[in-house]
């Protein structure tokens, strides 16, 4: 008795099969860059002035959609363009917020705002005492200005020296580290530091 081979053929077209291809490269560019350009973005890190929070080749994401939903806080990570030179990103923690005094005095930093009027010493345990560095200052941000330091305070180029940073040239702040794979982490960075 003879049976019949249910299975069915299909001979595939070249004109089809370009067609499909094109489709799913249309469909990938309409998903992959608003998600690239709006939502999240990598970043390589290079340099020293985040360690040992950050090193030099490890790999991030950084999200770029919470800030525009949510505020900045002390102790943040965030990854922003350089107020001297928007084509540069540079990686750093939030130490004061708008309308707050920052004094620095030695390795001691004072934050001074309407909560505190006579100010509170900030606790950083993200900064190893090697790292640290003895300086003189006092800044008071206005409405949209943030201090940022590097933790690595004796490598860091920050508003220390250049200055307040505007809110407007925040990018995000980092939600994944994904190389080195030892030191995958969520948020890496966050701080228990006093908000």
């Amino acid at each position: 008795m003879e049976t019949k081979n249910s299975e069915s053929f299909i001979s595939p077209k070249k004109s089809s099969f370009l067609k499909d291809i094109a489709i799913f490269v249309i469909i990938a560019i309409a998903v992959i860059l608003p998600i690239r350009f709006f939502v999240a973005q990598p970043f390589i890190v290079d340099g020293a002035s985040m360690d040992p929070t950050f090193a030099t080749s490890q790999y991030l994401i950084v999200d770029e959609i919470s800030y525009r939903f949510a505020s900045v806080s002390r102790g943040d990570v965030v990854v922003f363009k350089y107020p001297r030179d928007t084509k540069k990103y540079y990686i750093k923690r939030i130490i004061g917020l708008p309308e707050e005094t920052v004094k620095i005095d030695g390795t001691k930093v004072t934050i001074i705002n309407k909560e505190y009027p006579q100010g509170f010493i900030l606790k950083e345990e993200y900064v190893e005492p090697s790292n640290n560095v003895a300086s003189k200052s006092q800044v008071t941000l206005s409405k949209n200005q943030y201090f940022v330091m590097g933790d690595n305070r004796k490598a860091s180029y920050d508003s220390r020296s250049w200055g307040p940073l505007e809110k407007k040239l925040i990018i995000g702040r980092p939600f994944v580290r994904l190389f080195p794979l030892d030191k995958i982490a969520l948020f890496p960075g966050e701080s228990l530091a006093e908000k």
